[in-house]
């Protein structure tokens, strides 16, 4: 009730607690997410099915993502690197529109559930949390079927064509059950994922614009800002990478068909052991590189493209020393 009476008063103030976000704006933050996911997903296709091959394939096992590589094209051929880029491309393009939409969605109800601009930055951590895994857990509804298709092709040479024989036939298959029997290591992976990639990106970007003057943060040149955006953007890919690893790593046995029958719980925790410590995290060098420049370009090309497209500046609830730096492209 607090929280209301403070929203109100603001509001006869003239100064609403969160900008008035309209369909519009939605628009604009789904749109940009989509793209920028779909055009940085699709160009490490290479680099994912040669992560993806050395987690699953017990040929590659210990390999590089150099070597790996070239093993892969060797037996193969060239294009064996760019299995799965079909339902990689769509599969990222409504998860990446549902996430970064849903992320400033959930980010400002959140900052709007606390009541005031003060608490919002003293509580700033659990909103960045709550909003980031709340978007990705619906995001995730749309990418777990493609996520599966994808896997399927890359992990089964010659299964099918492409993504609609791909999803026809793994359908056809099992149906709703094998579409979605990923859901929930898809979660543990994508929940975690998210939560690196968007609240180490905000802290980051809070650590370096505090420990610059006012006068510096106002006359930033172009390179300057997009040199914080890349060092914020590949530190938050690491931690993105580190903390959504094992459940990438089950996930892609899962969706191979390994492990025991039973709930998905009990599969999990059965190859989780058989796999160890060393075994889940099996493929990180790869993931880590692939996972730095997903992420960096992911904000990057996302501001680009809401500001192309006239969009609104996010809620910004940074803990500042002066004045707030100008809203980025994540946010």
């Amino acid at each position: 009730m607090a929280g209301m009476a403070k929203q109100a008063q603001l509001a006869a103030q003239g100064t609403p607690l969160t900008p008035n976000f309209t369909y519009k704006d939605y628009g604009v933050f789904f749109t940009a997410g989509a793209l920028c996911c779909t055009i940085t997903h699709g160009a490490m296709t290479p680099i994912d099915v040669i992560k993806t091959r050395i987690q699953i394939d017990p040929g590659l096992k210990g390999y590089s993502l150099l070597s790996g590589g070239r093993k892969i094209v060797a037996a193969e051929g060239s294009r064996a690197l760019l299995t799965g880029f079909g339902p990689t491309a769509v599969g990222y393009l409504v998860q990446g529109g549902a996430k970064f939409a849903g992320y400033e969605f959930w980010k400002k109800t959140f900052v709007q559930a606390v009541g005031s601009h003060e608490e919002a930055v003293k509580y700033r951590t659990a909103i960045y949390l709550g909003a980031s895994s709340v978007a990705e857990f619906f995001a995730d509804i749309l990418l777990t079927p493609l996520e599966a298709t994808r896997i399927r092709l890359v992990s089964e040479r010659g299964y099918a064509k492409g993504l609609v024989s791909g999803f026809t036939k793994l359908a056809a298959e099992g149906g709703f059950s094998t579409l979605y029997a990923g859901f929930l290591p898809i979660l543990c992976k994508q929940i975690p994922y998210a939560i690196g990639q968007f609240t180490v990106n905000e802290f980051c970007h809070e650590a370096i614009y505090r420990r610059l003057s006012e006068d510096t943060r106002n006359n930033l040149s172009g390179g300057s800002k997009f040199g914080i955006a890349l060092g914020s953007g590949v530190t938050a890919g690491f931690a993105a990478a580190i903390l959504s690893h094992p459940a990438d790593t089950l996930l892609s046995q899962i969706n191979k068909g390994h492990g025991p029958k039973g709930s998905m719980i009990f599969r999990l925790t059965t190859l989780a052991r058989e796999a160890g410590f060393v075994g889940l995290f099996a493929g990180l060098g790869p993931r880590m590189i692939m996972t730095a420049g997903l992420v960096s370009g992911q904000f990057i090309l996302y501001g680009m493209i809401k500001d192309a497209m006239g969009g609104a500046p996010g809620v910004e609830i940074h803990k500042e020393d002066s004045v707030a730096p100008p809203s980025r492209g994540g946010h």
